[in-house]
């Protein structure tokens, strides 16, 4: 009985200290460097952001997501559908290139947003739009 509780504490240990690694980690503290938005046909809208500091991809996509719901909000539209977002990445600068349609109903598709919920979101995040 002992030793399979002293393999457990030690597993519990482990995670532990793995836990405190990742508390000493510098916060997220990204760079919103800008938006530019392109008309490329009635509904469909290409973005382009940049930003320093990204996580990841991710992080890129969801300020392209940000840029979408408030230029929807901004032309009297509710909604977007994520068309696809291209990131790159070059001497920290985060590029993204993604395209959405606009709609004032919800659109079809698995990628909808809801602009104002996505912008509420957006604005609680810290996350700059248009």
């Amino acid at each position: 009985m002992w030793p399979r509780f002293a393999i457990s504490l030690a597993a519990l240990s482990a995670l532990w200290a793995c836990d405190s690694a990742q508390d000493t980690r510098a916060p997220f503290a990204p760079v919103y460097v800008g938006v530019e938005t392109r008309l490329l046909d009635g509904d469909l809208v290409n973005f382009f952001v940049d930003m320093r500091g990204a996580r990841s991809a991710a992080d890129v996509a969801d300020y392209a997501e940000c840029a979408a719901a408030q230029y929807a909000l901004i032309r009297g539209y509710g909604f977007a559908r994520h068309l696809r977002t291209n990131v790159a990445q070059e001497g920290g600068l985060w590029r993204g290139d993604a395209v959405y349609t606009i709609s004032a109903a919800l659109p079809r598709g698995l990628k909808t947003i809801d602009a104002e919920v996505v912008a509420l979101a957006c604005a609680e995040n810290g996350i700059p739009m248009v």
